[in-house]
């Protein structure tokens, strides 16, 4: 990271040492334009892909790809571009997901990291299952629900040591924002990767609302981010 020039003021203002936590970042509202700044303050941060497209097999029924690829017909041939969708977090109430698309897979993953990290939230943690009443921050604090097209990804609370019993993709999401409990159901096309994620992801973005944080974290005592 030494060798990061910053380009913006927040930027700046993180590499000076001024801003030391992304909290301070997040809770401000203002948006993050270079992934740098989270690769300094969330060092412990992890990064996955989605297995957002399929291989050619018998009846379409291919193995699942990091990569989707699009041919795209021209004047001098047949032209072919990569799109990546990729997630980050810290498993301590932080996550982000950030889609890329480049004419070779190594770019595509590189764009859509970036992304993810520029598009990080932090979520309330709690326990909202009346089956369980733990008060650890294991679970949702309450039930919330995500629409991206014709996808609808609902997510509940559960008791504790059920685990995340929802799609494999959607589990990636949850695991890596630090849930461990969840129920989970989804409606639709939920065969479209990217909408199913993004559906997903605005799901959580509801656990993110400052009025959410103060009323919750004040009720329930549960923990934001690294708030404990």
């Amino acid at each position: 990271m030494d060798t990061w020039i910053p380009k913006t003021t927040l930027g700046k203002a993180v590499k000076e040492g001024r801003i030391t936590h992304i909290d301070q970042i997040i809770d401000s509202g203002k948006p993050i334009s270079e992934a740098e700044i989270v690769d300094l303050l969330v060092p412990r941060l992890e990064q996955d892909l989605i297995l957002l497209g399929q291989r050619k097999g018998k009846f379409g029924g291919g193995k699942r790809n990091r990569f989707r690829t699009t041919q795209k017909k021209t004047e001098d041939g047949s032209t072919l571009s990569f799109s990546a969708l990729a997630v980050v977090g810290d498993y301590n109430g932080h996550v982000g997901i950030g889609f890329g698309k480049a004419r070779e897979t190594v770019p595509a993953r590189e764009k859509a990291t970036k992304n993810a990290k520029k598009n990080l939230i932090k979520i309330v943690r709690g326990c909202g299952s009346w089956e369980c009443g733990c008060a650890e921050p294991h679970t949702l604090p309450f039930t919330i629900t995500g629409k991206c097209s014709s996808a609808v990804v609902e997510l509940k609370p559960a008791p504790k040591g059920i685990g995340l019993n929802t799609n494999d993709e959607v589990k990636k999401v949850l695991g890596f924002a630090g849930l461990k409990d969840v129920w989970g159901s989804v409606r639709g096309q939920s065969s479209t990767r990217l909408n199913l994620i993004k559906a997903t992801f605005q799901a959580l973005k509801k656990l993110s609302k400052v009025k959410i944080q103060k009323k919750y974290v004040k009720e329930a005592g549960v923990t934001w981010g690294e708030t404990k």
